[in-house]
């Protein structure tokens, strides 16, 4: 099917789209590009799209972006108001993503766009999410593989009947009606790994190996990931407040037998009370552990106050949709009547059902 271009209308070949969550990747996008429009290229039983979202960046994204659309119609642009953090920009790809299959994919080519293919022969198998799962994470130190192991095993225990698979990103290709079900989840503290696994549907794992970034430098550092790892906590399960009430009950019954073996030391053996310094340290310890979960408290509180406001959960200043949705790319042509009126900033306030 030589340089095929479809029309943007129903057609009988399923249409995959791509979402793809861009902040100061201009170093690496056009290298992106490059290899994802070969990976469509060889797709000739599916329409193509992919749509980049342009999370606010403060380098040249946005104009690689432009200039990848002007030469791949296949190409779509989401520029946000502002950085809005990479689960949000995730979710404004989805929200722009018309495809029957979806596929959410990192800009850095830590993870290659080649396995697309083998997400969709896996998909056909009858699975509704297909998510790549690392065998081997290359360029990333032994603190951070350390730090993620500890996560996924703290995320097993609290989490309860619903499990978030090891080893996994945000990397999947996910079904029309799994991308629906997720779109209908609009909070605003959005913890994408967990609620890719809450929504459900037949889900499998395709095994693969992580490559180091290929260019530019990572947004995450240690105190971004803490603040990613108590993100995901807080909004994904409430077992830390369960575990201080537990600490509670613990800590009052270990006080009681104290109480009582202090009383039966005085009447029975005649001892006088002693410990001003294990009573200092008691009172530390107790003050210590209150901050503590006052603060897991405050948190919850902090998210239950953020979704009362009611906010959107992000603006966009501009979307530029494809042209076309051929396998093939094709030079720039004008767009129709219904795309120009479609082609409008736009944000999805809350779910239309």
């Amino acid at each position: 099917m030589e340089n095929a271009c479809l029309p943007i209308g129903p057609a009988a070949s399923p249409l995959l789209s791509v979402v793809v969550p861009a902040y100061n990747e201009e170093a690496v996008l056009a290298t992106f590009h490059a290899r994802l429009a070969a990976v469509f290229d060889t797709l000739s039983d599916y329409r193509c799209e992919v749509i980049y979202v342009n999370d606010g960046s403060r380098d040249g994204t946005q104009r690689i972006i432009d200039d990848l659309c002007a030469r791949d119609g296949r190409a779509a642009s989401v520029d946000l108001s502002r950085n809005f953090g990479k689960e949000i920009a995730m979710t404004a790809g989805l929200d722009h993503a018309t495809g029957d299959w979806i596929v959410m994919i990192d800009a850095d080519l830590q993870d290659p766009p080649e396995l697309i293919p083998d997400m969709l022969a896996k998909a056909a198998e009858g699975f509704d999410t297909v998510f790549a799962r690392r065998t081997h994470r290359d360029g990333e130190s032994a603190l951070k593989k350390a730090t993620a192991a500890a996560f996924y095993r703290v995320m097993d225990q609290l989490s309860g009947k619903v499990k978030i698979p090891r080893d996994t990103g945000d990397f999947r290709l996910m079904s029309r009606r799994a991308v629906d079900a997720l779109l209908k989840l609009r909070e605003q503290h959005r913890f994408m790994k967990g609620l890719f696994a809450w929504v459900g549907f037949p889900s499998v794992a395709l095994d693969y190996r992580r490559d180091p970034r290929a260019a530019g430098d990572t947004k995450f550092n240690y105190w971004k990931l803490w603040n990613f790892a108590l993100e995901g906590i807080t909004s994904f399960t409430i077992g830390p407040l369960k575990i201080a009430t537990y600490m509670g009950l613990l800590t009052a019954a270990f006080a009681f037998l104290d109480g009582l073996w202090i009383i039966g030391k005085t009447l029975f053996m005649g001892e006088a009370v002693r410990g001003y310094p294990t009573l200092m340290v008691t009172m530390l310890f107790l003050g210590g552990v209150q901050l503590f979960f006052i603060g897991v408290i405050g948190e919850y509180l902090g998210r239950i106050f953020d979704e009362t406001k009611g906010r959107p959960l992000y603006f966009a200043q501009g979307w530029k949709p494809a042209r076309n949705h051929g396998h093939r790319s094709s030079e720039a042509g004008s767009l129709s009547r219904r795309e120009m009126e479609d082609d409008q900033p736009r944000h999805l306030v809350e779910d239309p059902t």
